[in-house]
């Protein structure tokens, strides 16, 4: 059976397509149409993802969308009907309706079809739903508890239960507009951070201060008995439909949040343009504080109704890695999954998943182990665009490919590199990553400064074999492939890997394993042998726009900075001098 899974009209589109419950392919738009957390309907995604898979659109079976208009339905009306005097909340309610009411026409049309040529099962999946079976469904796990957290979709911010074998059984939501994702969000625009998708910002910057406004936040949400809590709306626009999502040409833009309550408690926003101050960098460190106290008061809850040692995390909050780093030591959970593309554009997995899993009873034991689920290159298209540039290029052995990489990184050097097939999520995890030694202490103020053209206060994250990495982090768990936890350096290793190494001391770790990404676990191991520490500064391989997609997409980011190599496949790549 074949499922595409779809999130559309929401940022982060994406398309995922499985087969016979096993995941296939999966990938944003944005990296086709390249727009940052693009929104719409993915049709370039949807049109990669079938020609990748070598498929045409009659052989799709079932067609699984994130999003469930009917959901949550007797809320819907009775907040509308309290909100009668908020005519831009209920105009916006409509326009989503009739929004999704049209993808079929979209779909056929994206694929320049007839509905009449093809026989497809169009299926609608709640967001927390298809975010649980996201993380659920692809864990291993038979036995689990899981916790979808967000903003909002489908009225709702945050659900959790018990997953078991097929079936997601739901013991609790929590209903718009009530969100713990609001409130950061809204504390991240107040911060001066503008773009959607900001709040990262805040959880680096976090690092940097004390929570002395802890108590200030306690005001503006309530702490409820059984997992529970609610917003004080005084402090917040949602509610009255003043704070909505609206994007031109797909590219998402948030409206200000905060109400004029947050300056009276703390006062002036920071304007983005302005330094970041002492009070700046406390007001992040609350925050992060407050979330995390929402997110272990839901989350040991979760484990004394369960009694499971086994959670599966999903939604933009499961991208805390500084919070995900802490469940060891603040809860009883054991064991944690969450897939590499846990925010909205997961929910393309997810809803397939569900479709597959939970509505069509099939068995599955497929297990998410790596993210390079995205598109790959063929040698004849990588060597046109190279000479197209007018770049020289010499093609190496895998040998000699590792030991000429491994050494330039040694002494210094800036490489791109761009292998496979390329990951889903947010994430370069060793197929779309700039790479760095970690020894050197100004290397994160050169990456900062000369590659990414970002804030200095954002740290980079360190990629290591997962057979290293007690050696270096103090893991309560023997692996973190996505690089969605944060875990503490080790004293004696702070001043082995200081580029690594975040300002309190932590690192945000991505643990390689030879089966699921071999060359690059051959990259990490070479450098150790020749230096002594099989650690590399890893991020994503971009310029203030999403990860390079295209060849094309490489070549001109490396161009454009001062990168000084690139090495795609076994082409070795260096600039002219």
């Amino acid at each position: 059976m074949i499922i595409l899974g779809i999130n559309a009209y929401h940022p982060d589109a994406s398309v995922a397509l499985l087969k016979d419950g096993a995941l296939i392919w999966a990938g944003e738009e944005e990296r086709f149409n390249r727009i940052k957390h693009s929104s719409g309907f993915p049709q370039l995604a949807l049109k990669q993802c079938l020609r990748d898979c070598g498929m045409a659109s009659s052989d799709v079976d079932v067609v699984a969308i994130s999003k469930n208009p009917q959901a949550n339905f007797r809320r819907k009306l009775l907040f509308a009907l309290t909100a009668l005097r908020e005519p831009v909340f209920l105009a916006n309610r409509v326009k989503a309706f009739r929004k999704t009411s049209q993808f079929q026409q979209d779909y056929f049309r994206a694929l320049s079809i007839q509905a009449s040529s093809v026989r497809i099962k169009f299926v609608h999946v709640e967001h927390h739903c298809a975010h649980a079976a996201s993380s659920f469904f692809l864990s291993g796990f038979e036995n689990a508890a899981f916790l979808s957290l967000d903003g909002m979709g489908d009225f709702s911010s945050a659900m959790w239960g018990h997953g078991e074998g097929n079936k997601l059984r739901i013991l609790d939501r929590i209903y718009f507009p009530h969100s713990a994702g609001f409130l950061y969000t809204a504390g991240t625009q107040f911060l001066g951070f503008l773009n959607f998708g900001d709040e990262y910002k805040v959880m680096g910057l976090a690092a940097y201060g004390k929570p002395v406004y802890v108590e200030h936040f306690n005001r503006m949400i309530r702490l409820l008995p059984k997992g529970r809590f609610e917003l004080d709306l005084a402090f917040f626009r949602h509610q009255n439909g003043l704070a909505k999502v609206r994007w031109e040409a797909g590219k998402p833009e948030q409206d200000l949040m905060f109400s004029e309550r947050w300056l009276d408690l703390l006062g002036k926003p920071r304007q983005a343009q302005d330094p970041i101050t002492d009070r700046d960098q406390n007001i992040a460190a609350s925050l992060q504080a407050v979330l995390e106290e929402i997110y272990f008061h839901i989350l040991n809850h979760l484990h004394e109704v369960t009694h499971q040692e086994n959670l599966c995390l999903a939604g933009g909050v499961a991208f805390n890695s500084v919070a995900n780093g802490k469940i060891a030591s603040r809860t009883s959970f054991r064991r944690v999954f969450i897939q590499p593309a846990a925010g909205d554009a997961g929910t393309a997995i997810g809803a397939a998943a569900y479709a597959d899993r939970a509505l069509y009873n099939r068995k599955g034991s497929f297990k998410m182990t790596r993210a390079d689920y995205g598109n790959q290159w063929s040698e004849a298209e990588i060597k046109n665009a190279i000479e197209a540039k007018g770049m020289h290029l010499e093609k190496l052995t895998e040998d000699a490919l590792l030991r000429k990489t491994a050494h330039a990184l040694a002494d210094g050097k800036i490489v791109g590199w761009f292998q496979g097939r390329m990951e889903f999520g947010p994430r370069a995890l060793g197929h779309r990553s700039i790479l760095a030694d970690p020894r050197r202490q100004e290397m994160k103020d050169r990456l900062n400064q000369r590659i990414k053209h970002r804030e200095n206060f954002r740290p980079f994250a360190p990629s290591v074999p997962e057979e290293d990495a007690d050696q270096f982090f103090e893991m309560d768990e023997g692996d973190s492939p996505f690089m969605l936890k944060v875990f503490p350096v080790k004293q004696e290793k702070k001043s082995v890997i200081p580029a690594a190494t975040h300002v309190d001391g932590t690192a945000r770790v991505q643990t390689v394993s030879r089966d699921s990404n071999p060359r690059f676990w051959n990259l990490l191991r070479e450098f150790g042998k020749l230096t002594g520490v099989p650690v590399l500064l890893n991020t994503s391989f971009n310029e203030n726009e999403p990860i390079v997609c295209s060849i094309k997409d490489a070549l001109d980011c490396f161009q454009s900075t001062h990168m000084d190599l690139l090495v795609i496949e076994n082409y070795w790549i260096e600039k002219q001098k």
